[in-house]
């Protein structure tokens, strides 16, 4: 399905695993979530507005607290060893803080800082991942004065300086040209290949169908659908469709009731 084949052999384990992962706001955000994410896997999980996909990548980054269930990453406990959790873990969200005032070099620099990365190793990560975003020109210019796509790859580079096991991505490419879209997504593509997990959450349907290798559909909070897109096809009964096809019949409320049901 996805247009980067299989990665490497997975490592043992899940590098994801949510059982009974709940949240609520007065109602339930996420509800009773199970989920798997593969080693070496791209997975899309999508959803409208309000489903919980942010929410549920907000625990799982230790941002927000679990009312229950169980979160583990690459077989540690996130809800019990928080720490050891986060430090192969990053979360990059749809609207990324930067320190504007600070260069991409200057920002990487106090981010590996912060994961406890050594310097000499922050400085080769650094410039490899300047390089492969296109912005080693830019690395001594203030982030104040960079466009949205840029601005979005520098926190991609931030999220990437510790080398994550495991990477969130909460609608990475909105507002990205083209070309910039493409260099995010050559990136991604070769972290997995390498054996990191991602999780992509995206309403651009066709970035899903491209490059993950499977997806799930998240609605209300919880999880009414996985698979592969064939797979998901056959669930929706819309052999020949796209996944804008799928989504579109698994989510509409009457097939959403009956699931329930």
């Amino acid at each position: 399905m996805s247009e980067h084949g299989s990665g490497p052999v997975a490592a043992a384990g899940p590098a994801l695993r949510l059982s009974g992962l709940t949240k609520t706001f007065g109602k339930p955000a996420v509800e009773r979530l199970d989920l798997t994410v593969r080693a070496g896997e791209f997975y899309a999980l999508l959803g409208p507005n309000g489903a919980g996909k942010t929410t549920t990548l907000r625990m799982v980054a230790g941002l927000l607290p679990a009312d229950a269930g169980e979160i583990e990453i690459f077989g540690v406990d996130a809800r019990r060893q928080a720490i050891e959790a986060k430090r192969i873990t990053a979360w990059l969200p749809d609207e990324p803080m930067l320190y504007d005032k600070l260069d991409p070099l200057e920002y990487l620099e106090f981010v590996a800082g912060l994961w406890g990365v050594p310097p000499e190793v922050a400085q080769e990560r650094a410039v490899e991942l300047l390089h492969v975003l296109g912005l080693w020109e830019q690395r001594f210019e203030r982030c104040e004065g960079f466009s949205r796509g840029m601005k979005q790859k520098v926190a991609l580079a931030g999220a990437l300086i510790h080398n994550p096991k495991l990477l969130m991505l909460d609608e990475p490419l909105t507002g990205l040209d083209a070309a910039v879209a493409r260099q995010v997504k050559d990136l991604l593509v070769e972290r997995v290949r390498a054996g990191a997990a991602i999780v992509l959450t995206t309403h651009i349907l066709e970035v899903a169908e491209r490059l993950a290798d499977r997806i799930g559909i998240i609605h209300h909070g919880r999880l009414i659908a996985e698979g592969t897109l064939a797979e998901l096809r056959a669930v929706a009964g819309e052999r020949h469709s796209t996944l804008e096809d799928v989504f579109l019949e698994l989510t509409r409320p009457d097939a959403v009731r009956s699931e329930a049901a």
